[in-house]
């Protein structure tokens, strides 16, 4: 899920360190290389999968995907707290916008309607403020947090909830266009992007994994490809984990503001 191309050497370590462990475990049929030629939708609804990172929204719907949670990541980027994260707000630097409020009207970009940090967060930000109405011109999705915040660089939306993992990346490796973006808020707190496998995964292999990632976590020569991810620490966790996620989209239907609009 955080694979800025910045990035990419790093999860292709940690997956190489994760592997080696999972074939030393006697899991059987453990891939060289991470997948990114299908959509994370395609990967986590794939009924053979070992394992994934899962945004946690998509996994409180109806049809969800039949996958088990893992456990989640410890991030040490600003707005982690612990295995959770937000989203920050951001609007262009000039613009006269200092508070949530003062964004009614504007158009708002999210990188997927079934976002959890995009879109959820978001709306539970803006429930209370839009009187069970409509409180943006117009909501334009734009397939990641990355082109969210090129979006709104361009001038082709006013303002985005960005992950706060994906913000802290774009910082780092494009100061430039975010040095034109300005933070207004920050979203409430959920658990952290899950890792994820297949609901069939038995007890003895979804042991293995956690023993895995916990080596990985501790392993020195990873150390760097850590770093370049923000990661700090991996801790099991399942499905109870995301309960957050469904009080923050009950808490906004309450309001009367099912859909971000």
């Amino acid at each position: 899920m955080y694979d800025h191309p910045a990035q990419r050497a790093a999860n292709d370590a940690l997956w190489r360190g994760l592997a080696h462990r999972l074939r030393v475990a006697g899991i059987p049929g453990v891939p060289d290389d991470l997948d990114r030629s299908r959509s994370v939708e395609a990967i986590w609804h794939d009924a053979r999968l070992l394992f994934a990172q899962a945004c946690g929204y998509p996994l409180t719907a109806a049809d969800a995907p039949a996958v088990l949670v893992v456990a989640l990541p410890v991030y040490d980027a600003p707005g982690c707290d612990g295995a959770s994260h937000r989203s920050v707000i951001v609007v262009r630097a000039a613009d006269r916008i200092d508070a949530v409020a003062d964004l009614r009207g504007s158009r708002a970009a999210i990188n997927a309607p079934a976002s959890n940090t995009g879109m959820n967060l978001l709306r539970a930000v803006v429930a209370p403020l839009a009187d069970a109405t409509a409180f943006f011109s117009q909501v334009v999705v734009t397939g990641s947090h990355r082109a969210s915040a090129e979006a709104i660089v361009r001038d082709e939306a006013d303002c985005a909830a960005i992950d706060c993992v994906t913000w802290a990346a774009l910082r780092r490796h494009e100061p430039v266009s975010t040095g034109r973006l300005r933070v207004i808020a920050t979203t409430g707190a959920t658990p952290a992007l899950p890792f994820v496998t297949a609901a069939a995964t038995s007890d003895a292999h979804l042991a293995a994994i956690r023993a895995a990632l916990a080596a990985v976590i501790a392993d020195p020569t990873l150390a760097t490809a850590r770093d370049a991810l923000f990661l700090r620490d991996i801790i099991p966790a399942d499905e109870t984990a995301l309960a957050p996620v469904r009080s923050a989209e009950r808490d906004a239907i309450a309001l009367g503001y099912p859909l971000l609009r």
